[in-house]
């Protein structure tokens, strides 16, 4: 980065110290991975200074040729790792992605089942703040108090009770597994559209971890640089009797120029995906996720539905009278990093929370396994514990960079 660091040195500053800061810390927030440096290249490429408003082999610009190639790569290996029908790969972000099938799906106004955000949901699941909050009519479906686990049951009755033209399936912090199967049949019985947003497991579905959900819904999306351990963005797939509808409320309904360098970037992620090395890579996050809420359990934690079937888990701090905020904070000093989260039916404020949420994607990715999940428990617990105690924080600072040491990334940077 000479050009970069003669040019601009605060920004040059700025990237070497996240680079040293990805480094050293633990990185255990569920939405976030460490990708490999064949997709910071393909983020990195000349592809950036190409404009390419369309789709390929329809662009309102000349000199398309190549980033068309890319773009037809990304599409058809998206294709093959879901089985879809019809995939567009120019949403900027998951949020434009949902934002686009609702706009297909449903008229403003129009009632939409949704997971609660308090249970597990997502800002774009109907939250008042968010566009879908505001546009739509919202409903919304909850975990069983004493399981905490989707009630199948009891969203069929909501269904019927509301007739809702669109159910919404998928999550941003629930462990368990979703019946995809038993959403469709919900949708059938009430003449609704299913809807899943599989940000957070698609990585999973792609190896066969979790059901996919491509064959029951009409319409899925999802993040690219969660579990897919892919750029930041989003996708569509859909059937193909709503192909056009999708690709035209895409661009140009709520996108201009597509990000080229980044759908190239997906590309070679969803290439990744299609290797035996990734199914191996998805099977461990699973296992470290297991192994680590088992972990935490030994340490007195109460794990939300008592455990995770995929690579997330939600961690009640209650029993150990912390909230969610102080443990993202003193975690954060001994370069563990965590992000606060409701539990269900929180008594705690979005803002304070008494939960965390843990996920096990990027330290699978650095390499650490189920033997090393056991001393991470044991760093989060003793960083907690001795919150209050700057010499034994620094203790726990100290193994963790060693860690991180053992299990490096980017030995090159």
């Amino acid at each position: 980065m000479e050009h970069l660091k003669q040019t601009d040195s605060d920004i040059f500053r700025a990237i070497q110290d996240e680079i040293q800061r990805q480094k050293d810390n633990l990185e255990l927030i569920a939405s976030e991975n460490i990708v490999s440096e064949a997709v910071l290249e393909a983020q990195g490429s000349v592809l950036t200074n190409k404009y390419a408003e369309g789709y390929p082999g329809r662009r309102w610009y000349g000199g398309c040729e190549y980033v068309d190639v890319a773009e037809t790569l990304a599409r058809e290996r998206a294709k093959k790792l879901f089985g879809a029908e019809h995939v567009n790969v120019q949403p900027h972000s998951g949020s434009q992605a949902n934002e686009a099938v609702y706009n297909v799906a449903v008229n403003p106004n129009d009632t939409v089942l949704a997971l609660d955000l308090a249970c597990g949901g997502h800002l774009t699941h109907g939250h008042k703040l968010n566009f879908s909050g505001k546009r739509f009519h919202m409903v919304f479906y909850s975990v069983n108090r004493d399981t905490e686990m989707l009630d199948y049951d009891d969203i069929l009755n909501l269904a019927k009770q509301h007739r809702p033209k669109m159910i919404l399936a998928g999550a941003s912090a629930y462990p368990r597994i979703i019946d995809f199967k038993k959403f469709r049949a919900i949708c059938d019985e009430v003449g609704a559209y299913l809807f899943v947003d599989m940000a957070h497991i698609a990585g999973l579905v792609a190896v066969g971890l979790h059901p996919n959900p491509v064959p029951d819904a009409e319409f899925v999306t999802t993040t690219t640089h969660k579990t897919l351990r892919g750029p930041r963005g989003g996708m569509i797939l859909c059937r193909e009797e709503f192909a056009k509808q999708i690709d035209t409320n895409v661009f140009p309904g709520i996108q201009g120029g597509p990000l080229m360098h980044v759908i190239a970037a997906k590309a070679v992620a969803f290439k990744e995906a299609l290797s035996p090395a990734f199914q191996e890579y998805q099977k461990q996050i699973i296992l470290n996720a297991q192994a680590l809420s088992r972990a935490m359990a030994e340490q007195g934690y109460r794990i939300v539905s008592g455990g995770t079937d995929n690579h997330l888990f939600m961690v009640d701090l209650r029993p150990k009278n912390i909230s969610g905020k102080e443990a993202s904070v003193v975690l954060d000093k001994v370069h563990i990093t965590v992000n606060k989260n409701l539990i269900p039916f929180d008594p705690a404020s979005p803002m304070v929370t008494s939960g965390i949420r843990i996920g096990t994607p990027a330290v699978t990715t650095r390499g650490l396994k189920d033997k090393q999940m056991q001393q991470v428990a044991r760093l989060i617990d003793a960083a907690i514990i001795h919150r209050d105690d700057e010499r034994q924080l620094d203790r726990v600072r100290r193994d963790v960079l060693q860690l991180t040491r053992d299990f490096p990334i980017y030995p090159g940077f």
